[in-house]
């Protein structure tokens, strides 16, 4: 059975499009961002694509390519758009899909509709977490956000620096599966996103 993983993080800079790659990796998946802001010529789906090795994977297009580097709903007004969740049609196909959001749950898209809203109840969702003061309570606040929604929190990934006390209280707390760790790794290339695809395999084929 072919699943689809959206990838959101806990805020903004927090590692989701590293992560994307190392799952689009790890499960040789189609990876899809459906809104970009900003950066159109070195785009989130550029950096993936340069980042993964497997022949198998296919990237499906923006569903909105923005101009400017701002939340959605800015960006999609200075554009003279709108946003709607309803224009956001995951790509047909037949194999797993990675979802990259854009920063995290509620994100604005418009004036009521928020990154959360495109999340599907068949979706797996892969929270990022990294640490910083502030972020037990962010990590918290997402995860009951997904809850109240109905929502599957397939698992957590730390990504940076270990903080046991912080890690800690948040499995406790919330009863999250931690699906791994990214270090502060002094780069990444497709070397490394290939060694972190390989662990997180493992991990996937063990939930799954």
């Amino acid at each position: 059975m072919k699943n689809t993983y959206f990838i959101t993080g806990i805020g903004t800079d927090v590692g989701k499009t590293i992560v994307s790659a190392i799952i689009t990796e790890a499960l040789e998946a189609d990876y899809w961002k459906p809104i970009q802001a900003g950066d159109l010529e070195n785009s989130d789906t550029h950096k993936v694509e340069r980042l993964i090795t497997n022949k198998k994977t296919v990237f499906h297009p923006n569903s909105f390519a923005l101009k400017t580097p701002m939340s959605p709903h800015a960006a999609a007004e200075i554009d003279e758009i709108k946003i709607t969740s309803a224009k956001i049609k995951p790509p047909k196909t037949t194999n797993n899909l990675v979802i990259e959001g854009a920063g995290g749950l509620l994100v604005p898209l418009n004036n009521k509709e928020t990154i959360i809203d495109l999340i599907r109840p068949v979706d797996k969702v892969i929270l990022v977490s990294r640490h910083y003061l502030g972020s037990i309570n962010h990590t918290l606040l997402s995860i009951e956000a997904l809850e109240s929604r109905g929502l599957l929190c397939f698992g957590i990934i730390f990504n940076g620096q270990k903080n046991e006390t912080s890690e800690d209280i948040i499995m406790k707390m919330t009863g999250v599966h931690c699906l791994g760790r990214i270090e502060d790794e002094p780069y990444f290339d497709r070397n490394v996103i290939k060694e972190y695809a390989e662990e997180f395999k493992m991990k996937f084929k063990e939930l799954l």
